[in-house]
């Protein structure tokens, strides 16, 4: 092993290790959809008539699409895999740049 600029080959390899790893999770992420589900009343003050609303943005677009109960949970794991999904890319992007650098200083 020898030194690239403050970093090593090891460094390198760790760096590829970690995009991997995110590349495989992505490869089995699953059902997925942005957005937030909240609970809404038709009467609020008197919090009657509740019903459930998924809002999200899609191609700078904002919509709004009402959940029947039934499907509640399976729109709350798909929301959370989303936000999954995004963390991963933002890691990727994150390790990607410093993998470059390090790469255009060899």
């Amino acid at each position: 092993m020898y030194m690239l600029y403050g970093m090593t080959t090891q460094d390198l390899s760790e760096l590829e290790n970690e995009i991997q790893k995110i590349k495989n999770e992505l490869r089995d992420i699953g059902e997925m959809r942005p957005g937030s589900l909240t609970l809404q009343y038709k009467v609020p003050d008197e919090k009657k008539g509740p019903y459930y609303q998924l809002s999200f943005t899609h191609k700078m677009q904002s919509r709004t699409q009402y959940v029947r109960p039934d499907r509640v949970e399976e729109i709350r794991k798909q929301i959370e895999v989303y936000k999954r999904f995004r963390n991963l890319i933002e890691r990727w992007v994150a390790l990607a740049i410093e993998y470059s650098q390090v790469k255009m200083k060899q």
